[in-house]
């Protein structure tokens, strides 16, 4: 091992912090395109907002028991760790404050101008006084603080200017707090001028009409500083058993809003005696993360900056592809019936998803629709097609996880819509969420039962489909989908461990098997033939599995992972992990599918899965991992694994560093690896159509 290594793994949250730094170079990065450089500045902030209501708050309520966490925080205290990711987190905040007035200098060369309610010029006066009185003032939410008994509920999902009235002759002061409104956008776009587009934050809209709302007090001045609360996400579910599962969801949801602060940021021009009021008046102490920042703050709205009509600002889309043998204009039972298919988001079409579900909600055939969903998109197709199902008479089973974290009211919603359409709904069980990504039918053929279905990487959602990266499995392979069926009954009836013949199911086979998996690669390596590991997930930081690992690398398997987010695991030591590399990428498109492929000295085998290498996903959740049994599909996925891995403008190094190093091109082409996957598929349907011209001819 190095000198300068002597652990073993690197703590998650770090690592965590190191993934969203990576998000940050994409801001800073000045071959992005200057509004996608905005909009990963807001990705960067909407994490941080995640990070801190989850995971920072956990390790906060754990340092406040008094308890170390050292044996669950690989050898550092909790109180430490609090200290570590707060000056971390100050210096990226910094950062991207600094990467975001560069870009908004850059935007000024391109004739977008980010302007303050200093800036505001005649012509704009008269369109924001307008825009106030008919849009901004009736949404806003004023509270005078002084007097108040109780001091209100500061949520966390807004942003609030704290205001400081210094009154006429008696020199009180007043406080008071203005809740920035969610239901307009936060970018206000001003009439252009001699093909200059000015743009304006809202939060200066309020501060240039502060002298309106506040006209019934006599003051000197008045002054508006921004704040945000981050507070504990964590849900307390109710374990009364007369409340239904959703009645229990519902109250926990609305119990978070009043979750303890975890994180407090403030403009660092704010009066110290208007930041003192408010962090007494919230009882926020020093053992909270107290962060200052700039004059702005909830930058995640950045990831919803207009565009303009900028397209030259922005990176060129290129259009969902069809998947080569596989119309949507034909039945794609018919097709699924001969040989599987695969697609690959959002390289290729989702509507071939909806499309399925459309074809099996009206079919005659189609007596039953039995799926798994975790997150959905707001106007969801899925659930349209589903209700469509029910409607012509076709069973419709759905096991919907209430507990999808900051999803849960859209969840919610829409069990109770499923509800009144008389589909059956499964709650999951406890103690377990349900994070796999499976759907089955049955279909009356010659008077037997068929199946069909798909298993997936990723959640089946049209929206982000078009921006996360995950691969589906269409099949009618009939014991995959029995054991699909197998997973349904374990809903139902979950003290009966069922047996898998194909799919590795959590939390009973997948920490096993995987082992075992690797365990054959090791025997292989021992025995001198050669094989090899490549693994592709979101996270890895559960400790057995990085110890296997470690194993597989001094027996001498070669092992490549490409890995977004969190690598607990410390490769290229020399002893531990000599033999193993790791990379992340990080683009256009979030990199979410789950692939696994082992060598088996020659007889690869590949699986796809809903479960990254983590504690949750290995024993915690409900996940599927399912074989890939036609070649033609293995030879895809492997091509995207060895496409992704030669990539040389976006992808980075995973370190002890934490550095973030980009690989080296060393005078190579430049090879973005997200575009030529696209160029991959684009090609495989120019081959298709040669083919079928040569047919002709």
């Amino acid at each position: 091992m190095n000198k300068a290594v002597t652990y073993k793994y690197i703590d998650r949250e770090k690592s965590w912090l190191a993934f969203n730094a990576r998000v940050l170079q994409e801001a800073g990065d000045s071959s992005v395109p200057l509004l996608d450089r905005l909009r990963f500045l807001g990705i960067f902030s909407n994490n941080l907002d995640e990070f801190f209501r989850v995971r920072f708050a956990a390790i906060r309520r754990l340092s406040l028991t008094g308890i170390t966490g050292e044996k669950y925080l690989g050898g550092i205290s909790a109180q430490q760790l609090v200290k570590d990711i707060t000056e971390i987190v100050i210096q990226q905040q910094s950062e991207s404050l600094r990467i975001l007035n560069i870009i908004e200098s850059e935007l000024e060369t391109k004739n977008i101008f980010i302007i303050t309610e200093a800036d505001i010029n005649a012509e704009q006066e008269l369109f924001l006084k307008d825009f106030f009185i008919q849009k901004v003032s009736p949404e806003l939410v004023t509270i005078i603080l002084n007097d108040l008994a109780e001091f209100p509920v500061l949520k966390d999902t807004s942003g609030y200017l704290a205001v400081k009235l210094v009154m006429n002759h008696t020199a009180e002061v007043r406080y008071a707090v203005i809740e920035i409104p969610t239901t307009i956008n936060r970018f206000v776009v001003l009439p252009t001028v001699n093909e200059k587009q000015y743009i304006i934050l809202l939060d200066d809209v309020i501060r240039h009409n502060l002298s309106n709302i506040f006209n019934i007090f006599d003051y000197e001045s008045v002054s508006a500083h921004m704040i945000k609360i981050t507070r504990d996400a964590q849900l307390d579910i109710d374990s009364d058993l007369s409340k239904s599962m959703i009645e229990k969801i519902t109250l926990s949801v609305k119990d978070r809003r009043i979750g303890e602060p975890v994180r407090f940021i403030y403009d660092q021009l704010i009066e110290p005696d208007t930041l003192n009021f408010f962090l007494d008046k919230m009882k926020i102490v020093s053992t909270d993360s107290i962060i200052p920042g700039g004059r702005y703050h909830n930058r995640r709205d950045y990831m919803n900056f207009p565009n303009l009509g900028r397209h030259d600002l922005l990176y060129q889309t290129n259009d969902p592809l069809p998947i080569p043998g596989l119309s949507l204009e034909g039945s794609m039972l018919e097709k699924i019936s001969e040989r599987d298919y695969l697609l690959h988001a959002p390289y290729q079409s989702f509507s071939y998803l909806t499309k399925f579900l459309r074809e099996a909600a009206l079919d005659p055939k189609v007596i039953s629709i039995k799926i798994t969903l975790y997150r959905l998109a707001k106007n969801s197709q899925i659930i349209s097609s589903l209700i469509n199902a029910a409607k012509n008479g076709k069973k419709v089973t759905v096991q919907i996880e209430l507990q999808a974290r900051f999803d849960e009211a859209s969840n919610i919603s829409y069990a109770e819509q499923m509800q009144l359409e008389g589909i059956e709904l499964i709650f999951g069980i406890k103690g377990l969420k349900v994070h796999s990504k499976i759907c089955v039918i049955e279909r009356v053929e010659n008077l037997k039962i068929k199946r069909y279905g798909f298993i997936s990487t990723g959640n089946f959602n049209e929206s982000t489909a078009k921006i996360y990266t995950d691969v589906t499995l269409f099949t009618s392979h009939q014991q995959i989908l029995k054991d699909i069926m197998r997973i349904f009954e374990f809903f139902d009836i979950n003290y009966r461990v069922h047996r898998y013949k194909h799919l590795i199911v959590s939390p009973h086979y997948t920490r096993t098997r995987f082992i075992k998996l690797i365990d054959r690669e090791i025997t292989h390596a021992l025995a001198g033939r050669k094989t090899h590991i490549k693994l592709k997930m979101n996270s890895l930081s559960d400790l057995e599995m990085i110890d296997k690992l470690y194993e597989a690398s001094r027996a001498g398997v070669k092992i490549q992972l490409e890995i977004r987010g969190i690598c607990s695991l410390i490769p290229g030591i020399a002893g531990m992990s000599e033999n193993i590399e790791a990379i992340s990428i990080v683009d256009n498109y979030l990199e979410h599918s789950r692939v696994y492929i082992f060598g088996n000295a020659g007889q690869t085998e590949v699986f796809i899965s809903s479960a990254d290498f983590m504690t949750r996903n290995l024993d915690g959740r409900v996940e599927v991992t399912c074989p890939i049994y036609d070649q033609n599909i293995k030879n895809e996925l492997i091509a995207n694994f060895d496409i992704a891995w030669k990539g040389n403008v976006k992808a980075r190094f995973h370190s002890y560093k934490l550095d973030n190093k980009y690989r080296a091109r060393n005078h190579n082409p430049i090879f973005r690896a997200q575009l030529e996957t696209y160029k991959y598929y684009q090609k495989k349907l120019d081959e298709l159509a040669h083919n079928e011209e040569l047919a002709q001819n």
